[in-house]
């Protein structure tokens, strides 16, 4: 490994020139009952909403504390697609789940779609529906269990319903899982196409403006990409669209030449081997969503190792740089306000704010950095100080160690971390009150034993409320006896 790279690195987001103490999290929303596995954020141009679904309810909650009565109840599950829509009819949230009628929302009234309601879907079984995109101007449905694709009349939010049916395109059969759209530049101008995701890993995208005939509607390609994870496998990427799959994150763009031969192309490429292990153990498990955070220079993928132990596999939009984040025990995420938000057992959170606490409680980070040789291979060396530059607004626990020869174990001891009381604005007295300061560098000396032919930095921190930015490492050694 490059000696800039870290073995581990949870809980520290590699900024562009140091690493950092993530942010941490506040509860938003509380008392909703049973498990938050979709948000979704209600966008009119002028009026924003978030709302979340647990259990068989839909609640509100956009407002930040105790939940309200839920806005709409009875439904069979809380996993659910949803899309923005805007008509001459107004602003809507259209959402599905496959077995409930489709919800539509317009700001005010939640309606069911059926067969016979207002607006109404008639020609396909509504119940049946399972995801939801819009391509230019027509919304589009996946049919659950199969490999049709249903799209209603333009600008429109109900009205007969027109089936694609790919299954003489699909080679490898399976189902439909997701669809998405795909800008691209062709060289004669940017084009909007229409992807297709089936559960055998094929993507089907289609170019045009009408499907409803052959002329202005036409099939681009079949390409085979690794199975997807999820439904939730794909993400709107600046003009590309991104693919969750058991390979990787794949970028669309790249990934239809060669991912499957150069699995370099994949975005997670960096982190592949724990990549492809998550997916191989929890692949099954509902959770996986890409997340995007352009706020913070951060994308990234939820991992549902557990309830209650759910991770993110972070990366920096900048530097390709990854991390992995433990402690946000997301079972679906949504931005909103730009700030992203998630759900979790009875409760919507805001992620990544400025408080650098979880939700009141310690952030435990952990690095371990790439062994070096430090440009004497095959000479054996004694470690026995290491000096960390740290710039920090307070006094966090830090630890600092040495691993040696690929050792991969974590050697040290849990840190605990209490915090000093501070002055409150407005209460506290002038003399009297502790006042937080600016970021200051530290760098102080501590001790570390290790005899080894390479060594690994490994820093540990636990703090609650401060701000931690790791800048660079000094290492005392003397060279030993030299090997033949």
């Amino acid at each position: 490994m490059a000696p800039i790279d870290a073995y581990a690195l949870t809980n520290f987001f590699p900024n562009t020139s140091n690493v950092v103490l993530r942010g941490g999290y506040t509860n938003h929303v509380t008392g909703i009952s049973g498990q938050v596995e979709t948000l979704m954020n209600y966008s009119s141009g002028t009026v924003e909403q978030l709302f979340a679904i647990a259990g068989t309810a839909i609640y509100n909650a956009t407002t930040a504390g105790a939940v309200g009565a839920a806005v709409v109840s009875g439904l069979t599950n809380a996993r659910w697609e949803y899309i923005n829509v805007t008509t001459a009819g107004g602003s809507f949230l259209y959402l599905v789940n496959g077995v409930d009628a489709p919800r539509l929302y317009n700001g005010t009234t939640w309606t069911a779609i059926t067969a016979v309601s207002s607006p109404a879907i008639t020609g396909v079984t509504t119940t049946d529906l399972s995801n939801i995109t819009l391509w230019k101007n027509l919304v589009w449905f996946v049919q659950k269990d199969s490999l049709k694709s249903w799209y209603l009349p333009t600008s429109a939010v109900g009205g007969a319903a027109n089936v694609i049916d790919l299954s003489s395109v699909a080679m490898r059969g399976g189902t439909l899982v997701a669809m998405g759209t795909w800008t691209i530049d062709a060289g004669y101008g940017v084009n909007d196409n229409l992807v297709f995701v089936t559960s055998e890993g094929e993507v089907i995208v289609y170019s045009g403006t009408d499907p409803s005939s052959a002329n202005t509607f036409a099939l681009v390609g079949v390409w085979q990409l690794g199975n997807p994870i999820g439904k939730r496998c794909l993400k709107k990427y600046g003009g590309d669209l991104l693919i969750l799959t058991i390979d990787g994150l794949i970028p669309l763009a790249s990934g239809l030449q060669s991912s499957r031969l150069d699995p370099r192309v994949a975005l997670s490429d960096k982190i592949q081997g724990a990549f492809v292990a998550a997916s191989a153990l929890y692949k099954s498990t509902f959770g996986w969503q890409i997340v995007f955070s352009p706020e913070n220079d951060a994308l990234w993928v939820n991992v549902p190792v557990a309830l209650g132990s759910q991770q993110q596999y972070v990366m920096n939009t900048i530097t390709r740089a990854w991390c992995n984040f433990t402690g946000w025990y997301a079972n679906c995420w949504e931005t909103f306000d730009e700030q992203p938000y998630f759900g979790g057992s009875g409760v919507v959170a805001k992620a990544w704010d400025s408080g650098f606490a979880d939700n009141a409680t310690n952030i435990s980070a952990r690095a371990l950095q790439a062994f070096n040789y430090f440009d004497a291979r095959g000479v054996e060396k004694y470690f026995t100080r290491a000096r960390p530059t740290i710039l920090t607004d307070g006094t966090p626990s830090i630890f600092v160690g040495i691993n040696v020869d690929y050792d991969l174990s974590d050697n040290t001891s849990a840190l605990s971390y209490s915090t000093t009381a501070t002055g409150v604005w407005g209460t506290s007295r002038w003399e009297t009150g502790l006042w937080g300061s600016s970021l200051v560098v530290t760098n102080n000396w501590q001790g570390v034993t290790g005899i080894g032919y390479t060594g690994a930095v490994q820093l540990k921190s636990a703090s609650k409320g401060l701000q931690i930015e790791w800048a660079s490492t000094d290492v005392v050694y003397q060279n030993g006896w030299a090997g033949i």
